[in-house]
């Protein structure tokens, strides 16, 4: 009989357990509204309010390794450059996933994925690029984030664009 007592004590043990742990897979979550809410002011140009979310001291790491992380300022600074070469970027509605993920080690990352769409004020081309981003939350800002998208068809054309112009100028010298 306390055999039987004991097992069914550790069953439900078990049980109420299972049922407290914390979910470590979501797409519904308080970081997910704020990553949201950065990527609403990445698309509005709202740098201010974009970088609000994240620490001071955050580290980003957009298609390079973290050895050469920007700091905010630095990522402000660029994403304001990039945005003064387009007529117009957006992330394509309807096309955005979330999720956030605890790590073993109990660390808090927000994934997106999205298809960025921005039209080249040079050329007035309009390109379509899938994007992946990663965001480390601590104390509900973003301490690291981790971007990866592929820029090639952008800087093909911007180097032809300079070349036919370097070549406009020594055919005009001519």
């Amino acid at each position: 009989m306390k055999r039987v007592f004991f097992l069914g004590l550790a069953i439900v043990l078990s049980m109420a357990a299972c049922q407290q742990q914390e979910k470590r897979y979501t797409q519904q979550s308080p970081e997910i509204e704020t990553y949201k809410k950065v990527i609403d002011a990445y698309d509005k140009q709202d740098w201010v309010a974009m970088a609000s979310h994240y620490a001071d001291t955050a580290k980003i790491m957009n298609n390079v390794e973290e050895k050469d992380a920007q700091t905010l300022a630095e990522l402000v600074q660029m994403d304001k450059a990039d945005a003064s070469l387009f007529s117009s970027w957006e992330y394509v509605d309807g096309e955005s996933e979330y999720e956030m993920v605890v790590t073993d080690k109990g660390k808090t990352y927000v994934n997106f994925w999205g298809l960025w769409k921005g039209t080249l004020a040079a050329n007035n081309k309009t390109y379509t690029i899938p994007t992946h981003l990663t965001a480390q939350f601590v104390d509900g800002k973003i301490v690291k984030e981790f971007g990866y998208w592929d820029l090639s068809k952008i800087m093909l054309d911007m180097q032809a664009m300079e070349h036919a112009k370097a070549s406009a100028v020594s055919d005009s010298i001519n």
